[in-house]
């Protein structure tokens, strides 16, 4: 597909020059017409992920929107000279997606999380979002992914967020996407929040940039993950002063 938005180039990955509104619209319409998409939604320990791991890095390039999930592809957008509109966060598109996809009655399948996120986030989506349709779900711990890509064809789904962590669930997009015309979205641990299990950052947490802060209050065992911001931005510097030279 021919990209839609224009593209900014962090540390080698097309982020899409988009807000979250013009994504969604451009969304909408695709799955309206029954055409497939494949959105990944990146930090930068995604970025990272794909800078160290050529496949990984491939996988991401047949994606049709990368969107900055994360303040800091903001801030390497803004230092690199080329800004990016705004965060275009995982879990709010997946929000509004199922929005959507109760107002069209659309056919949604979950992939990922453990069995009993996911058994919650199923009752959820039943209670919140009662017209659109639950045409299938797996839990993460599937063995055999034929079985995973037989039941997604079988349920003709015309969503299918893929809670299955980077880089697992993109590359499991990337081998199974011809299995059905739709929008096809990895969501990370968004499941995790959904079901009520993870707490979301509140709003101030959010809106000041700090949702990474929070996380790791809550969860001190991330502090080995959020190494990887400091590393991105010395690369990001990095690149300005080659591109300098």
């Amino acid at each position: 597909m021919e990209k839609k938005f224009a593209t900014v180039n962090v540390l080698g990955i097309d982020f899409s020059k988009v807000t979250a509104d013009e994504l969604l619209t451009e969304l909408k319409q695709a799955s309206l017409a029954h055409q497939d998409r494949f959105i990944v939604t990146a930090n930068p320990e995604i970025v990272l992920a794909a800078k160290n791991d050529p496949a990984y890095k491939k996988a991401l390039k047949t994606a049709d929107h990368i969107t900055a999930d994360g303040i800091g592809i903001i801030k390497g957008a803004k230092i690199l000279g080329d800004p990016l509109p705004e965060r275009v966060t995982g879990y709010d598109t997946m929000l509004s997606l199922l929005e959507f996809a109760n107002e069209t009655k659309k056919r949604v399948f979950f992939l990922g999380a453990k069995p009993e996120a996911l058994t919650k986030v199923l009752a959820k989506v039943k209670k919140d979002y009662p017209d659109l349709v639950i045409a299938g779900s797996c839990d993460g711990y599937f063995k055999d992914e034929t079985k995973v890509a037989q039941a997604l064809k079988k349920a003709r789904p015309e969503l299918v967020f893929v809670a299955l962590g980077f880089p697992k669930q993109e590359f499991f997009i990337v081998n199974n996407r011809t299995c059905a015309d739709a929008l096809w979205m990895g969501v990370g641990g968004s499941f995790d929040v959904l079901s009520g299990l993870t707490k979301r950052a509140p709003k101030w947490w959010i809106e000041h940039h700090l949702e990474w802060a929070y996380r790791l209050l809550k969860e001190p065992t991330r502090a080995k993950r959020m190494l990887a911001l400091p590393k991105y931005l010395l690369l990001v510097y990095r690149e300005k002063l080659l591109a300098k030279k």
